[in-house]
């Protein structure tokens, strides 16, 4: 009976939620990743580097999708932040495939992985 009450008491010691099931442990090792990253955000980064590679085909006024889906939309940075997964996925991933004609160097690639990894989202 004491057992429980200790595994409560050292989780929330350690940050976690346990009735969410979050040990703290993610969070550790995002600030541990995070620590000395630069802070990017919408204006000294992201909204820069999706008009130059992105918003070709990713905005809403794009004359010229070259297919890229209506609802994959780059004009705001909440519509970037909606889309984090997808972007990191395909722009910041091992294998990216955005934008499909590349041009974006291996530094910004990282830059935009730290801004949604590590960024306040919506800024």
């Amino acid at each position: 009976m004491v057992l429980a009450p200790l595994l409560v008491f050292f989780a929330c010691a350690a940050g976690g939620d346990p009735a969410a099931g979050d040990t703290g442990a993610g969070a550790d090792s995002h600030d541990e990743a995070c620590a000395d990253v630069p802070t990017l955000d919408w204006d000294n980064f992201g909204h820069g580097f999706l008009v130059a590679s992105c918003q070709g085909c990713h905005a809403s006024t794009a004359t010229e999708r070259q297919g890229a889906p209506e609802a994959v939309v780059f004009d705001t940075v909440d519509d970037a932040w909606r889309q984090k997964e997808a972007i990191l996925r395909s722009a910041a991933g091992d294998a990216p495939s955005m934008p499909p004609r590349g041009g974006v160097s291996d530094d910004d690639r990282t830059r935009l992985k730290w801004w949604l990894e590590c960024g306040t989202p919506g800024a």
